[in-house]
């Protein structure tokens, strides 16, 4: 059995998906990218902020299903430019402190959702 998770506190999707779906212990969060959700705007002002935002927002997700950063166990990061790579795993590392970080993909890609810089997906477990 499936069920979807839904927050007011990440983007809602713009499409035919849910921000995330629970099915037995297992979440899988949808790729997240830097929507601020109160104004719907996009954060872009830095790699740095824009990583942040996309973190919040998979923290929301997590929250909403009863679950925090230390249950991720898996991330798919697709970055538009892979000369960010320190400055947005400066600011991912900092959501991982104290846990087992996740295993974890960074590819860089044409582009992006909304032509963002990054979008992260994640894989969760109770």
């Amino acid at each position: 059995m499936k069920s979807a998770i839904k927050t007011s506190f990440a983007p809602a999707p713009v499409g035919p998906y849910n921000q995330a779906i629970l099915a037995g212990d297992t979440l899988y969060i949808s790729g997240q990218i830097a929507i601020h959700p109160p104004t719907g705007e996009i954060v872009s002002d830095t790699i740095e902020a824009e990583t942040k935002q996309v973190m919040e927002n998979v923290g929301a997700i997590l929250r909403e299903a009863g679950m925090g950063f230390g249950n991720i166990v898996k991330c798919s990061v697709f970055v538009s430019d892979m000369h960010q790579y320190g400055a947005i795993n400066d600011v991912y590392a900092t959501y991982f402190e104290g846990h087992v970080a996740p295993a974890r993909e960074l590819v860089e890609v044409a582009n992006l959702p909304k032509f963002v810089n990054v979008e992260i997906s994640a894989i969760a477990v109770k």
